[in-house]
């Protein structure tokens, strides 16, 4: 059995372990389950069965991209099913178009309180504290009460990287104004919901993590890892992601299809040596190397490329360190390399990169090959902002 290093619980924990406080939270209530794979306690139970074992009825278990059982990839809609082990209805929060995001009223009609535990990797643009705080809101709207079964962030609480998106670019991966980077763990993400759209305080609980500091990654904690999406095998990987998931508004390969995504990047026709010459990062080094993505982009088709190999988390900025990236990409491949313009995350009027930067700033200067100064001030000066006023939503000091 894995162990909590420094003796920290997860919300989940806290209810396997049978806190009086904790359990009479859903008792004999109707409950509403919002979970994946990695919603497990440090014995690797799944929320839902510590559910049952706690006297709680499942009424409808939801589940957010890529599927209540984790197996669809990015951008793949989700169908509903029944769930063997509970009965319960399985609803996916991910269907078809932008109106399946939220819970159905007659979904919610069915329940007494939602439960939301889901595990974060740090970063705006991972969509799972997006369908959280739809479906809190849809909650709130129906008077239905939300607890949270809080969690680490997995990259510390301490640092913010990242300006917030500006006006008119939020979508489904940054419906807030908040860092790309945002040292947030999902409780305080939906309590700052719960400030912006003015909930009812008495609709939002939060089973914090226990022993949990703002300085601890995840490998300081001692929790187990279990992949919360099919392209998030490691720790490693969510530390490169709010940098590397800027690859998806690219016709480059983010390695899916490989073992290690994010990390390993590259195309057919890119020159993997040629950048790693062309790019020095703080806290990192880029490898190159050759692969063949097994599915996605490029599948089965030689790609250059390379691997980031971060050799001092501390030093290392993944946001700053992958448009750096893009920058030197588009220099050296000017005629090959292009921006996503096919639909992204719902969304078919603005391409995928001004949604994921928060704006179009980054791709008018990489396209121009301007330098790249005076954008990462103002953007650092903007995450800094954010870092001051994301401390009123801190539930973790």
């Amino acid at each position: 059995m894995t162990r909590a290093g420094p003796g920290v619980e997860t919300g989940l924990d806290r209810l396997a372990a049978g806190e009086p406080a904790v359990v009479r939270l859903v008792r004999g209530r109707r409950v509403g389950l919002l979970a994946h794979p990695a919603s497990v306690d440090q014995r690797f139970v799944h929320a839902r069965e510590r559910l049952m074992q706690a006297g709680a009825r499942l009424g409808v278990l939801f589940g957010p991209e890529h599927g209540w059982d984790g197996d669809a990839q990015d951008m793949v809609g989700v169908q509903d099913r029944r769930d063997p082990v509970s009965g319960a209805r399985v609803v996916s929060l991910y269907g078809e178009d932008e109106a399946r995001l939220s819970p159905r009223p007659e979904e919610l009609e069915e329940i007494d309180v939602l439960v939301v535990d889901l595990q974060d990797v740090g970063s705006r643009y991972y969509t799972f504290v997006w369908t959280a705080a739809l479906a809190f809101r849809a909650a709130a709207r129906a008077g239905v009460e939300t607890v949270v079964l809080d969690r680490p962030n997995p990259l510390g609480g301490v640092r913010v990287e990242g300006a917030p998106q500006r006006p008119g670019h939020r979508s489904f991966v940054g419906l807030y104004e908040v860092a790309v980077r945002h040292g947030l763990t999902l409780g305080e993400l939906l309590g700052m919901v719960r400030s912006v759209e003015r909930i009812d305080d008495r609709l939002l609980t939060i089973v914090r993590a226990r022993g949990w500091r703002r300085d601890l990654e995840h490998e300081a904690t001692g929790l187990p890892w279990v992949l919360p999406s099919p392209n998030m095998p490691t720790p490693q990987t969510a530390r490169v992601y709010p940098g590397g998931c800027l690859l998806e508004g690219t016709n480059l390969s983010e390695g899916r299809g490989t073992t290690r995504p994010f990390e390993i990047f590259g195309a057919p026709f890119l020159d993997g040596e040629a950048l790693a010459r062309a790019v020095r990062l703080d806290g990192a080094v880029l490898r190159p190397l050759v692969f063949r993505p097994t599915f996605h982009k490029y599948a089965g088709v030689r790609c250059g490329g390379v691997q980031v190999h971060v050799t001092d988390p501390a030093r290392f900025r993944p946001y700053e360190s992958y448009l750096r990236i893009l920058a030197a990409v588009r220099a050296l491949a000017p005629d090959a390399f292009r921006w996503r313009t096919e639909p992204y995350e719902f969304v078919s009027d603005r391409p995928a990169i001004d949604l994921l930067a928060g704006g179009p700033e980054w791709r008018t200067a990489i396209d121009a090959g301007t330098p790249l100064g005076p954008l990462l001030e103002a953007d650092r000066e903007a995450a800094t902002r954010f870092d001051a006023s994301r401390r009123a939503h801190w539930l973790y000091g």
